[in-house]
């Protein structure tokens, strides 16, 4: 633990932060999730009281290893949510000088996916929740920005990466997948043209979880395949749409 006084320098030095996109899916539409800024009780400074805001705060010189183990750590401490630090992808650093009105702050955006659960504000923030990405209102400091920036990155990265596995259940249908799909990237596919090219890329296994079958009236039902998934991925495969 540094004592008072120790970090003596000639220049000025800025503060340092992590804010996280934390992204989820009802089964319908992609969410994310935000906090409603409370009184900060442990900086004994205020700004943005009262309005929604990304999950995030400063970095712990003396603990956080690294800046994505600040975002975890605030993560839990603001919304419940536990994640380790491979499950944050970094996005950008957001260093405007008057993009925060209490210091000249720097902060490392990321976002992560995680299945939809219920959240419990705590610490510095008075609630939280989840909100459908055009139901976000305007956001503290330049985390509208953020999000854009995030979502840019998501959208991306769904060619890259099984997505799926985070945002959906272990079992899931067919049109669930594609409106996960439609959904990130503000598409509409054909249906059986996006079930056809699933198939053929091998990344799906049917389940059979006892549910009945009527005919065609009751969808299959899917789980990922990631052993697969993986493999193809190595050789320098990706989902073409």
């Amino acid at each position: 633990m540094a004592k008072k006084g120790q970090y003596i320098y000639e220049y000025k030095h800025p503060a340092v932060t992590a804010d996280t996109v934390v992204f989820g899916y009802d089964g319908k539409e992609l969410k994310v999730l935000l906090i409603k800024r409370g009184e900060e009780k442990e900086a004994g400074t205020s700004a943005y009281v009262g309005e929604w805001a990304l999950p995030g705060g400063f970095m712990d010189v003396d603990k956080d290893k690294t800046i994505a183990h600040t975002a975890a750590r605030e993560l839990k401490e603001e919304t419940g949510l536990k994640l380790s630090v491979k499950d944050f992808k970094e996005v950008g650093t957001f260093s405007d000088i008057d993009r925060d009105p209490r210091e000249r702050v720097i902060t490392v955006a990321h976002y992560a996916l995680v299945k939809l659960a219920e959240v419990q504000a705590d610490t510095d923030a008075d609630k939280a929740e989840w909100f459908a990405l055009d139901e976000v209102p305007k956001l503290a400091f330049d985390h509208n920005k953020i999000l854009q920036v995030a979502s840019k990155h998501l959208r991306r990265d769904i060619h890259f990466e099984p997505v799926g596995f985070d945002l959906l259940p272990g079992i899931f249908t067919m049109p669930q997948l594609q409106n996960l799909y439609e959904s990130i990237l503000g598409v509409t596919f054909d249906r059986r043209n996006f079930a056809n090219k699933m198939k053929r890329y091998n990344i799906l296994a049917e389940v059979d979880d006892g549910t009945p079958r009527r005919g065609t009236r009751t969808p299959i039902r899917y789980g990922f395949d990631k052993k697969n998934y993986d493999r193809l991925k190595e050789s320098g495969f990706q989902l073409e749409f």
